[in-house]
């Protein structure tokens, strides 16, 4: 799979080191470079690369007026690069893949170009199962209902709902009501809107048992449940919290920050 690429700079020297580091993955191909926003957005439209790596400050349109601009079309990933830090929430909000400071890490763009692959074969993932169903439909609905059922299935193994012996009680806990979950050692805190229990388990082996489309790690012990955030909060140096409907606040760390790019649009 080939990632057709776009590079946005308003500075040729900043284009030119991009590319240069891009050469390090193979299944990058940069088919355009443009120097100015609204030049962007006409080889966004006409091209319809699957990654953008776009400046965000430039004369003109900026970076956010780029993304604003491509709307219309199912727009591609956006990878922000920049100089100025205090750009970060926005970027995210704008559902950017990643955000990176120029000069451009060598091991910060390997791991954005990781995620863009996960984000990549995640839509194909999504686009082909919804095809082979459309033609299912057409040519055979039996094993289409049946194809149906087992996409369904496969989200039922995850739990809905858990035991959780506490203080000499057994809880019976419903999975989609846990707002967060904290790890302590090897004990996790489970919070809901009015309650909180203590599970003795790992983070890793709960994480198994939790809908990854629901439940997401935002920190390195913390996991939350993505159908409760109600508001994100900027921080300082690319971190935001996550306001939830209790109206408790958990820390999205530097490391989660594509996390809120998934839902936050």
């Amino acid at each position: 799979m080939t990632i057709r690429t776009i590079i946005v700079d308003d500075e040729k020297l900043a284009i030119q080191g991009l590319q240069v580091r891009l050469e390090a993955f193979e299944d990058v191909e940069v088919i355009e470079t443009c120097a100015n926003g609204r030049e962007a957005i006409r080889k966004i439209k006409t091209e319809k690369p699957d990654l953008v790596f776009l400046d965000i400050q430039m004369p003109g349109f900026d970076g956010f007026s780029v993304v604003k601009g491509v709307m219309e079309i199912e727009p591609p990933l956006f990878v922000f690069v920049t100089a100025f830090q205090e750009h970060a929430i926005r970027a995210f909000e704008a559902n950017a893949v990643n955000y990176l400071m120029k000069p451009v890490d060598p091991d910060k763009l390997a791991d954005t170009i990781e995620r863009v692959r996960q984000r990549l074969a995640e839509k194909r993932s999504a686009e082909d199962a919804e095809k082979l169903l459309n033609v299912l439909s057409e040519v055979a609905p039996d094993a289409a209902e049946e194809f149906a059922e087992s996409e369904s299935e496969s989200s039922d193994r995850f739990e809905k709902l858990i035991n959780i012996k506490d203080r000499g009680q057994i809880f019976r806990v419903e999975v989609g009501s846990i707002e967060h979950i904290e790890a302590a050692g090897d004990y996790m805190c489970i919070y809901t809107g009015d309650n909180s229990l203590i599970l003795r388990e790992t983070m890793k082996d709960l994480e198994r048992r939790l809908d990854p489309r629901k439940f997401q790690r935002v920190h390195r012990s913390t996991i939350v449940n993505l159908d409760q955030v109600r508001q994100v909060r900027p921080h300082t140096n690319g971190e935001c919290f996550l306001v939830l409907d209790s109206g408790a606040e958990v820390k999205v760390s530097r490391s989660y920050r594509d996390v809120v790019a998934r839902f936050v649009h």
